[in-house]
């Protein structure tokens, strides 16, 4: 299965129909673009029936097809992102682009690996725009829960796709670039033909909060917390430690970060010029024999993943601290779909120790933004862009039902709900083939991936 001069095709493997283990195809004239290679960290019921960790969408179809690879372009830098490029690179070995943060957090990872020197990273500036293969790209800054997110603007002779990824419209990102409307009424302008639209939050009315928006809240649980406090979030939210950091600051406590991946983002985060200087930060050993009261903590761990620093802190079996009656855990994270038991079960083993347990539903303030886009959003967003297509990806069948309902009430001429292997044809004529490919999952085993699904 080829496309030809006059065809343009989008075909997810991975993502569509799921949150998480994103991995997108766009195709024309005999030739592939890969947008995004991601994991997950569990099955798709949300158990972890399998046994594997670490999963990832089968990248089967086009390691068959690896010499019409002409480029795989990253989005941004989370882990359903780019958490799976360096597993899957040997079966892949094509060029890579993405922005200078993204690109150094997948070296990290690639390094890892023994790949630094082997894969070949090419880095982008939001607003470029280039030629590869027989694909115009143009990278469009966009705001999410991350630095230096983009969507990407995929024009051919034959169609033109205007593919998201993460985003929201946030008008104060604390850190990284900005998006700009301006950027997207010329896209509308252009004639962008397909909107490949996050659906994650399709199904929230009205507007997603401004990261810029918490700072009120932590401060106020910080302030009022008579004992440590630990704050679980994701770890690549370098806008929400940025924040942190501040209180911790006013507030006369010192800092200190628990878990492997988020003191690693803190690290590329400095290498790229996105973490402030922090006087208060404390490394993790040292953490153990500072009054109780004297400690904001930022740890791993909200949605209740073993091994994190929040789940060995549950357990009591974190190597350089223990949690005491009175101490404070602030979730300033909502829980992915799927997770839902797995966090209620690491709340209930914190409150039996007597750890008072904040969490987005129990403060009066706000304690945590979305990066996704609501409703609003999206609408507004169709105003600008304008297409005649929207393809709803990144989210569960409710959420991609509801970006279609979204869609048709803004008038959107067209709207193709799909799965993970559907062909959507975009041009030149708009279908959809069910199944056109066999799609599933590797898990990463002890010696190699294997196939799981």
């Amino acid at each position: 299965m080829t496309p030809d001069a006059s065809d343009f095709w989008f075909l997810p493997l991975g993502g569509c129909g799921e949150i998480g283990m994103n991995m997108n195809l766009y195709g024309h004239d005999d030739q592939w673009l890969m947008v995004d290679c991601g994991v997950t960290f569990r099955d798709a019921d949300g158990s972890n029936r399998s046994g594997y960790h670490v999963q990832m969408a089968d990248p089967g179809f086009i390691t068959e097809r690896r010499e019409q690879l002409q480029a795989l372009l990253l989005t941004h830098a989370h882990e359903d992102h780019i958490g799976a490029v360096a597993h899957l690179w040997r079966k892949l070995r094509c060029p890579i682009y993405a922005t200078a943060f993204t690109a150094e957090m997948l070296r990290r990872k690639l390094a890892e690996h023994g790949l630094v020197n082997k894969a070949v990273i090419t880095l982008v500036e939001p607003g470029d725009r280039m030629r590869i293969g027989a694909f115009d790209v143009e990278w469009i800054p966009n705001t999410h829960s991350i630095p230096s997110p983009c969507g990407v603007a995929i024009r051919t002779s034959a169609g033109s796709a205007f593919h998201t990824a993460d985003w929201k419209l946030d008008p104060n990102p604390v850190i990284g670039h900005h998006y700009h409307e301006s950027i997207y009424r010329a896209l509308g302008d252009s004639g962008i033909q397909a909107m490949v639209c996050d659906s994650t939050c399709a199904d929230q009315p009205g507007h997603s909060l401004s990261e810029s928006a918490l700072y009120d809240g932590l401060h106020h649980h910080v302030t009022n917390a008579t004992g440590r406090v630990v704050v679980a979030c994701f770890g690549s939210n370098i806008a929400r430690l940025h924040t942190l950091a501040r209180i911790a600051k006013e507030t006369g406590r010192h800092l200190g970060l628990l878990g492997r991946s988020l003191i690693n983002t803190a690290g590329a985060a400095k290498a790229s010029g996105l973490w402030p200087d922090i006087p208060t930060l404390v490394e993790s050993d040292h953490l153990g024999y500072l009054p109780r009261e004297s400690l904001l903590l930022v740890a791993t761990g909200s949605q209740g993943e073993p091994r994190t620093a929040l789940h060995r802190l549950s357990h009591d079996s974190f190597r350089d601290l223990a949690l005491q009656e009175g101490d404070t855990v602030i979730f300033s994270a909502r829980a992915i779909p799927g997770n839902e038991s797995s966090i209620e079960m690491l709340i209930e083993r914190l409150q039996a120790r007597g750890i008072i347990i904040v969490t987005p539903d129990t403060s009066e303030l706000p304690i945590h933004a979305s990066g996704h886009p609501g409703r609003q959003e999206l609408e507004k967003l169709y105003s600008w862009v304008r297409p005649s297509l929207v393809i709803p990806v990144h989210g569960e069948p409710a959420h991609l039902d509801a970006q279609v309902d979204v869609a048709k009430s803004a008038g959107i001429a067209r709207q193709l709900n799909g799965r993970n292997g559907d062909l959507f044809v975009i041009g030149p004529n708009t279908s959809i083939r069910r199944n056109a490919v066999p799609v599933g999952r590797l898990g990463v085993g002890q010696k190699a991936l294997e196939k799981i699904a």
